[in-house]
């Protein structure tokens, strides 16, 4: 939430979107840390599985599309909103489908983190295009099509093996 908030309370030049970035990053790695401790300590529970769910939602699906709507999106007009959604909503079926399916082994799609990660990465690439001059249209357009190929993996039936 915290990324979320400096992200819109920020302009597309102010370091607050470096700082939802790097916090998005943090997510990411205490997101892999937190299923072992809970395993760990044997407090799992389907709650706490809902819980993780909603967390990542918001950390990985929200908060990298808030931020390239600031720096990238808000550009595009009404695509821009469509892009957005597409990413958040494809992120919420991936996490729903999780949810209800009882793979151990595999992931079915690719996970949530790693597109808001990787989307992340992009936007802290933009970001720094951005400051320095070198952004151009052609920036926002190879980030709309990666935003769309991961929307589109995070739904696929692709099979990832979990490490």
């Amino acid at each position: 939430m915290i990324a979320i908030l400096l992200a819109v309370n920020g302009s597309s030049s102010s370091g607050n979107l470096i700082y939802s970035c790097l916090l998005i990053m943090l997510a990411a790695v205490t997101d892999r840390l937190d299923g072992k401790v809970a395993r760990f300590f044997k407090v799992t529970s389907d709650f706490g599985k809902e819980l993780d769910s909603l967390s990542d939602l918001v950390s990985f699906g929200v908060a990298p599309v808030v931020v390239a709507w600031e720096i990238t999106f808000m550009h595009f007009g009404v695509l821009g909103y469509i892009l957005s959604l597409l990413f958040a909503l494809s992120g919420a079926y991936r996490l729903a489908r999780f949810n209800i399916s009882n793979l151990d082994n595999v992931f079915m799609g690719l996970p949530i983190t790693i597109a808001g990660t990787l989307l992340t990465i992009l936007n802290l690439y933009n970001y720094f295009a951005k400051i320095n001059m070198r952004y151009t249209n052609s920036n926002g357009i190879f980030t709309a099509i990666i935003l769309i190929f991961l929307s589109f993996l995070m739904v696929s039936r692709i099979s990832i093996k979990k490490r």
